[in-house]
């Protein structure tokens, strides 16, 4: 699973001209899911994205969670995380999650957040999306369940 996770200052998603999804100061987070991913990696993806101290206190440190801040969430499914790019100029998705799996995943991620509390806006899973946003830095953070749990090659 793969967060590519903005610090902005605003975001929203637009399908067929109309905002589908809008949030003020938050994260607006690209969500890449892989066949490979399950209920505990989602949940552990979303307990670090949560706890990530990166808006500025008073002092203008990177010291403040999302939580600290009353920030909100706009979650976008973003398969393209998964592009294979290694042979040729046609990227390949292979590694990416099948549409019905992918889509189940997407779905439990946003419920979790709003249990969580969070003012949860999201897109429209495999439609053509317009996303709009001020990066707010910028700042942008890539979470990779690889990584997060010492998967990586």
């Amino acid at each position: 699973m793969k967060f590519v996770i903005q610090r902005v200052t605003n975001a929203n998603v637009k399908v067929d001209g109309e905002v589908i999804g809008e949030i003020g100061k938050g994260f607006l987070v690209l969500i890449g899911i892989a066949d490979s991913d399950t209920d505990e990696i989602a949940d552990k993806m979303i307990a670090k994205m949560l706890k990530l101290r990166i808006f500025d206190d008073e002092n203008g440190k990177t010291n403040l969670s999302i939580d600290d801040v009353g920030g909100e969430l706009l979650l976008i499914s973003q398969f393209t995380l998964y592009a294979d790019c290694k042979k040729g100029n046609r990227p390949s998705f292979f590694h990416a999650g099948g549409p019905e799996m992918a889509s189940a995943m997407y779905d439990s991620i946003i419920e979790k957040c709003r249990k969580h509390g969070y003012k949860t806006e999201c897109g429209s899973f495999g439609a053509e999306m317009k996303v709009s946003l001020l990066n707010d830095g910028p700042f942008t953070i890539v979470l990779d369940s690889d990584e997060l749990l010492g998967k990586a090659e």
